[in-house]
């Protein structure tokens, strides 16, 4: 049970939670309380029941009512008070459902709702982030060693030279200066101290000439093996392939 308490200077008579001051505006209070109760106002709902101390010495019945209740109580009332009651009562419904309120109270709504989802965003922002993390943690790192692996036939220097951004001339150039090979007739060939541990295979190709004749050049290519010695050899000097450089 609510306790009532002021709402307005015109609701003068039913403001009171205490029953005492109707007691003394309303004589027969006790015939009259019960006729209200008519309309519908339920005890224990809208109402409660209580005995208080009268100046008879007698025990008086009084009730505490709820704001509805004393609202409704005034609108009912066929007294100059009831009607300047209604009339108080239907201008605040008026300022209520104005348009002006109407768009107040939409526009307070919307943004509760914007706030709450903008609540909503940082928390599924947050979740996503956690959630990328955890998928490139457990994606395993692909390293030059499982690109080499998984190809078996030969390779040219060129082809090598571009795991690294560089072109066939560098690399060439850079393998001569370590001592690794030398260029004999036009063709790129290994010292001796490489030339038997399997790192390379020759081949031969036919070409047609600009004279029309059949012509025969060979390419020197790389072995998976000859491309993982150029591997440490590159690494040992900081140079990285790219595929490595993304996560350094």
């Amino acid at each position: 049970m609510s306790t009532m308490h002021f709402v307005t200077d015109i609701v003068d008579m039913f403001l009171e939670t205490d029953s005492n001051d109707i007691h003394s505006k309303l004589p027969k209070y006790d015939k009259w309380f019960p006729r209200m109760c008519e309309y519908g106002f339920v005890e224990g709902t809208d109402f409660s029941t209580f005995l208080s101390e009268s100046t008879g010495g007698r025990p008086a019945v009084d009730h505490q009512i709820t704001i509805d209740m004393a609202k409704e109580l005034c609108m009912i009332q066929r007294t100059p008070k009831g009607k300047q009651c209604r009339g108080y009562f239907l201008e605040i419904e008026r300022r209520w459902n104005s348009p002006e309120a109407i768009m107040a109270r939409a526009l307070q709504i919307a943004n509760q709702q914007l706030t709450q989802v903008r609540k909503q965003n940082k928390v599924l922002e947050g979740t996503v982030a956690v959630q990328n993390q955890q998928i490139a943690e457990m994606k395993p790192k692909v390293s030059y060693y499982d690109v080499v692996l998984n190809c078996k036939d030969l390779i040219s220097t060129s082809a090598i030279a571009k795991d690294y951004g560089k072109s066939a001339i560098w690399m060439n150039r850079y393998l001569n200066k370590k001592g690794i090979q030398f260029k004999q007739g036009g063709i790129w060939l290994l010292y001796q101290k490489y030339a038997e541990k399997g790192y390379t295979s020759t081949k031969t190709h036919n070409y047609l000439g600009s004279n029309g004749q059949q012509h025969t050049k060979v390419h020197t290519y790389w072995t998976q093996k000859g491309r993982l010695f150029i591997y440490e050899l590159m690494k040992a000097d900081g140079i990285l392939p790219q595929i490595e450089m993304e996560g350094v």
